[in-house]
């Protein structure tokens, strides 16, 4: 098989290094190889770009494994002419590797040898915004769990909110609970501190609301819990803000987008 690439480098990337092995023209029609092993903090990625540029690497390919992956890719994509990410996937797809072969050494041939295609990888201002959205969806993640974990601390209590109510955080719910971490216990009392639509099941709060509840137990931790709520919705506030900025200069594209059917609007 005949090479395409001439010079090129095959990056099998870990946590603390990055193991390079680059694949050059020899006398004849040999190939010649070198493979050497780098850290992947800044000052070993830039020797890495160091020494790729004086083997006038070409093409340089790397496996997206986990998010090792992308200092190496930021720190060289202005280094080397092309540098691609490969899909793991892929190159386990590729049939002939010899067990004995390094992993960076079977890269590098891929490459060479044209068997393997790069992975799209988006525009930094996209990838920023994708950093964004995927925080913002931990953020919110872990606000279900943490109502979760406030539903069951007032299960324990005998409690019973949430079999009147929709949700446990309604403006109704907040109150009622803001009143039990004051001291009220008196179920009559805090039921009647339901609003709008829980007004008619005031009957049913009174039952619900009748329990075991300690502030010196369950009020320690539904506060604690109501204050890491609270800073949660802070957080996701922010992101979101940060968010609406940054899509901002995409709203046309945004706007055909949602053209399509089963896709929601921005507000929807």
């Amino acid at each position: 098989m005949e090479e395409i690439v001439q010079y090129c480098a095959g990056l099998d990337v870990h946590r603390d290094t990055v193991v390079a092995t680059a694949r050059r023209p020899a006398p004849g029609r040999k190939r010649e190889t070198e493979t050497r092993t780098f850290p992947t903090d800044t000052r070993g990625l830039l020797a890495l770009g160091d020494w790729l540029v004086v083997e006038q690497v070409a093409w340089a390919g790397m496996e997206s494994t986990g998010m090792y992956w992308k200092p190496v890719f930021h720190l060289l994509k202005d280094r080397i002419p092309e540098v691609w990410l490969l899909n793991a996937a892929h190159l386990k797809d590729v049939p002939g590797r010899k067990t004995d072969v390094a992993d960076s050494a079977w890269i590098a041939q891929l490459v060479e040898y044209g068997l393997v295609r790069p992975s799209f990888v988006p525009p930094p201002p996209i990838r920023e915004l994708r950093d964004f959205t995927r925080h913002r969806r931990t953020l919110i993640e872990e606000r279900t769990r943490a109502i979760q974990r406030l539903e069951k601390v007032l299960q324990d209590a005998g409690i019973k909110l949430t079999s009147v109510a929709s949700t446990i955080l309604t403006k109704s719910g907040r109150t009622i609970l803001d009143a039990m971490l004051d001291g009220e216990a008196d179920p009559v009392v805090l039921a009647d501190l339901a609003l709008g639509r829980l007004r008619p099941k005031i009957p049913q709060l009174q039952s619900a609301l009748t329990g075991t509840f300690r502030a010196s137990h369950h009020g320690v931790l539904v506060k604690q819990m109501l204050a890491h709520i609270d800073f949660l919705d802070q957080q996701i506030e922010e992101v979101d803000t940060e968010i609406a900025t940054r899509v901002s200069d995409y709203e046309p594209e945004l706007e055909r987008v949602q053209t399509i059917p089963g896709v929601p609007s921005a507000s929807g």
